[in-house]
């Protein structure tokens, strides 16, 4: 039978997250793949924010797959995406995928790309017959969680409603100034009316010089006793490095104040100073991957450019 994809319905969500965990789980060899990265959520949250789209597909009128392709403005990028283990080699991926690419076509993106398994040639393959190529390694890191002093920067959530209007405006300039069209302000705001965590704001003599948009707690997709920094990005000026320092401080004191031992944030080594910071300022890698763009463009991947996140 031929699979069907159609939006993914809120009454599939449970068998998405099911298959999600043990298609995961199996890959990466964990005990018990039911239960696997049990203490997140990656469907939810993302099936709930409007510029997500959810799709979920339907074979002989099961549900046995889903992804999630995301916009942040010009920038498009996709996963998780999951097909039962039992049918991951029936085309069904493939039928999710293409649905994807008309998803991104209909948006008008500019940047494509995804995050996938560094030594996986399968999937890498699968991802290369729509057009993306595997370029640089993406490095997922993690340190413990150190208070700094206050120094420039705020919560968004503890704005008003007009400050907090301001700050999506300038949160738009800083990720425009990094690629044109980038925009995270729905990222922005799904965190904050999801409860998903919150955004770092570092001020600079042009309005916002950085923001972050972290995610604690078992709604989001932190993991356990961790502030995760889903996505980071410092104005494109002279002062860029110094404002990055400023901007790991904030993200590091707010996973403090929450009560997250662990910081995770993860960049592309693409971006060399980003990458050669974090490792100076004592994190390490957990988890390794590689980013593939479409067409082969570099988007924001490049040197100079001081931003956080790993697109899983």
């Amino acid at each position: 039978m031929t699979a069907t994809v159609t939006p993914l319905a809120e009454t599939d969500l449970p068998e998405a997250t099911r298959i999600f965990r043990v298609a995961f789980g199996t890959f990466l060899g964990a005990p018990d793949p039911e239960t696997f990265w049990a203490d997140r959520d990656y469907m939810r949250g993302r099936w709930q924010a409007p510029h997500v789209a959810a799709l979920g597909v339907h074979r002989d009128g099961q549900f046995v797959g889903s992804n999630f392709a995301t916009r942040w403005g010009s920038v498009g990028f996709f996963g998780p995406i999951t097909v039962r283990p039992d049918l991951q080699e029936g085309g069904i991926a493939q039928a999710l995928l293409s649905r994807t690419m008309e998803q991104f076509e209909a948006w008008g993106t500019t940047h494509t790309g995804l995050f996938t398994f560094a030594q996986s040639a399968k999937h890498i393959g699968l991802y290369r017959k729509f057009g993306f190529y595997p370029r640089f390694l993406t490095a997922i890191m993690t340190r413990a969680a150190v208070d700094h002093a206050p120094n420039g920067w705020s919560r968004f959530s503890l704005l008003s409603d007009a400050d907090q209007a301001a700050a999506l405006a300038g949160c738009r300039e800083v990720a425009d100034s990094i690629y044109p069209g980038l925009d995270l302000t729905e990222e922005i705001r799904s965190a904050h009316a999801q409860d998903l965590g919150d955004t770092m704001l570092v001020e600079g003599p042009k309005g916002i010089a950085a923001f972050a948009v972290c995610h604690y707690g078992p709604k989001s997709e932190a993991g356990a006793d961790t502030c995760f920094i889903k996505f980071g990005a410092v104005r494109d000026t002279a002062t860029a490095g110094a404002d990055y320092q400023r901007l790991l401080d904030a993200c590091e004191s707010l996973s403090v104040a929450v009560g997250m031992p662990t910081v995770l944030a993860g960049t592309n080594l693409a971006r060399q100073e980003a990458y050669e910071a974090l490792a100076a300022r004592g994190y390490r890698t957990a988890i390794q991957g590689v980013n593939m763009h479409r067409n082969n463009e570099p988007g924001y991947c490049r040197p100079g450019v001081y931003a956080i996140d790993d697109w899983r």
